[in-house]
């Protein structure tokens, strides 16, 4: 297994670098997660690359990724967790390739389950997954992902309301609480108000990780997670991140939710990012 210590910064030379070939993308969310998704695939969930089939998610966990405009830091992960080969990142957004720029079944790419991007859906389906995990007596858990300008979306709560009234204990959901969407700060464009509150009296259990972009800290709280499934309640974790984390220019600037680099600002990208794996 690769020293998940050297995986985030070779991540984010793969973001910037796809976003940059393809002159589309949205690096800033994916910037911003790469802790998570190296945490979450790398040392929490129980999965195997070797075998992943989509129509079978029976003994192994299973992730959800219901922002999937995040596509950058999503393809480097699986790749780097061998999935694919790390060369086929160098097709991110072309003609013909399965690294459409949002998760697309298709072209069957392992690793992905479902088409998402359409925001707010991602936790009607992670909820379908746990239960019917249930209905198989497969003790194994469901990760979702989701963005919290997602969580303005009407379906969100009516799965909310769902999950924490029916006791769906064996899914763990994640908000990626970085305050940045595509019009602006979110509590400009519709506050969410109290998060935590809300979910609390939804009946999901809530864990914060206050400093979401250090590996060490989220990797103890997605444990911490983990240790409150199978409880009678869903639970949720509000994972606070800075939007474009790991390049000065970029960081908690939502203006860099869906902008590409241009070649000074790859340069000036690559130069903050050690090569710690090898470039694709």
């Amino acid at each position: 297994m690769t020293n998940v210590k050297l995986l985030p910064s070779q991540i984010r030379r793969d973001i910037v670098r796809m976003v940059h070939d393809a002159q589309s993308g949205h690096p800033g969310g994916s910037l911003g997660t790469v802790e998570f998704f190296t945490a979450l695939f790398f040392d929490i969930m129980d999965i195997h690359p070797d075998r992943f089939d989509p129509q079978i998610s029976t003994g192994e966990d299973v992730f959800i990724l219901s922002n999937g405009h995040i596509t950058p830091v999503y393809y480097s992960v699986l790749a780097r967790r061998g999935y694919f080969p790390v060369s086929e990142l160098k097709t991110f957004r072309k003609l013909g390739s399965r690294l459409q720029g949002h998760p697309s079944v298709h072209d069957k790419l392992p690793g992905v389950r479902i088409a998402s991007g359409s925001l707010g859906q991602g936790m009607s389906v992670a909820i379908g997954a746990a239960l019917g995990k249930k209905l198989n007596r497969d003790p194994h858990l469901v990760y979702s992902l989701h963005g919290d300008g997602e969580f303005q979306e009407g379906q969100i709560w009516e799965a909310v309301l769902y999950a924490g009234a029916k006791g769906v204990d064996n899914l763990v959901s994640t908000i990626d609480y970085n305050n940045a969407q595509i019009d602006g700060r979110m509590q400009d464009v519709l506050n969410l108000g109290d998060l935590r509150a809300k979910l609390e009296d939804f009946n999901w259990e809530v864990v914060e990780i206050s400093e979401g972009n250090n590996l060490d800290k989220v990797m103890e709280g997605l444990k911490n997670a983990k240790s409150l499934t199978g409880k009678g309640k869903p639970v949720a974790v509000i994972l606070h991140t800075k939007m474009g984390y790991g390049v000065d220019f970029m960081t908690d600037d939502y203006r860099w939710h869906g902008k590409p680099l241009n070649d000074e600002q790859l340069a000036r990208a690559l130069a903050q990012l050690p090569e710690t794996l090898g470039d694709y």
